[in-house]
């Protein structure tokens, strides 16, 4: 056998295992999302489910349509959009700590924020659109900063720990002044939480990720390219800064949309890429496993946080408890490694 038909044949190899993989996480979310509509202080038998979203009347249908179903479409959609934007980071930038909630792009949408709230006493969708809006200036703020001499991963990560560190400031500067009751509002969105989500936190969010996932995916190839290296990517036949600046703006508008949706829910961007990786076995895995594993946090999440806690908790609590232990592991092994 030749060294192209080896190399086929492993390529076949990953891309059926990446299928299966994503076929096994689309079920898993399944499973998660029946669960969590049908537990909760009102519970719903599984077997009603179906009836009940097809056109069921009474409390039941209540619940189930108006209460839960929108909240866990909202963190299936949230989790699709953070796992996503942090595999485009961290494969866009080869560095395991470029994710959105790493970089300053959340601290971003964290700090518009809490100004729209404790400054304007803003509520709902102005506070939505204000976390948007200041997501994507932080992202542009962050590009802009570090692209002398060609984006490099490290540089990038360092502007946007430096960025999100001011930006942190901000928060707390206003938070220690705030009205009492402006303050624990704001906490509380800071926390990252999908308590009390409706369809029109879906709908916005829905529409984004129709545009937004697609342009993603479509940009695969050029995403490989780029993995390869600057020089690679430019002996390709790639135009090397334009599609570098198409897929971060792509990743930071899916991290501000995610965030707008639900608050900077903590890690979500950040482990989903290398759990789908270790899944699919292979630093190729697609954007697919990673966006169906974010999804599958933030249910498992949400569900953890609602159930299993004692009392209610937001999701950003256990997403947080579970990423902040890898973030440290992470970063002592690239210490040891030398590479920090």
């Amino acid at each position: 056998m030749s060294a192209v038909e080896v190399v086929a044949a492993a390529r076949r190899r990953g891309a059926v295992r990446a299928r299966v993989v994503s076929a096994v996480l689309a079920i898993a979310i399944v499973v998660v999302f029946a669960v969590s509509l049908a537990v909760g202080d009102f519970p719903v038998p599984l077997g009603d489910l179906p009836g009940l979203l097809l056109g069921g009347e009474g409390r039941a249908a209540y619940v189930v349509t108006e209460l839960r179903l929108p909240r866990a479409v909202t963190g299936v959609l949230v989790g699709a959009a953070f796992g996503t934007s942090g595999a485009l980071f961290q494969r866009l930038l080869r560095n395991p700590l470029a994710s959105p909630d790493v970089i300053g792009v959340t601290q971003g949408a964290s700090a518009a924020a809490v100004v729209a709230i404790v400054l304007f006493g803003a509520a709902g969708p102005v506070v939505s659109a204000a976390a948007l809006a200041g997501a994507l200036l932080t992202g542009a703020t962050i590009y802009l900063l570090s692209r002398r001499g060609g984006i490099h991963g490290y540089r990038l990560v360092l502007v946007g720990v430096g960025v999100g560190a001011v930006l942190t400031s901000v928060v707390s500067y206003l938070m220690t002044w705030a009205d009492v009751t402006l303050a624990q509002q704001a906490l509380v969105w800071l926390t990252g939480n999908l308590n009390g989500r409706g369809w029109d936190h879906v709908v916005p969010l829905a529409a984004a990720l129709v545009v937004l996932l697609p342009l993603a995916l479509g940009r695969s190839r050029a995403l490989m390219g780029l993995q390869l290296g600057d020089d690679t990517a430019a002996g390709l036949g790639l135009h090397v800064e334009r599609s570098r600046l198409a897929l971060l703006v792509i990743a930071v508008a899916l991290a501000a949309f995610a965030t707008a949706a639900a608050g900077p829910v903590a890690f979500v961007a950040f482990v989903a890429n290398p759990i789908a990786t270790r899944l699919v076995g292979g630093a190729r895995a697609g954007l697919v496993p990673a966006a169906l594993t974010g999804a599958l946090v933030v249910l498992l999440g949400d569900f953890v946080a609602q159930h299993l806690l004692g009392e209610q908790l937001p999701v950003g609590v256990v997403t947080g408890a579970v990423g902040a232990p890898y973030l440290l592991w992470l970063l002592a092994t690239a210490n040891r490694a030398g590479r920090v």
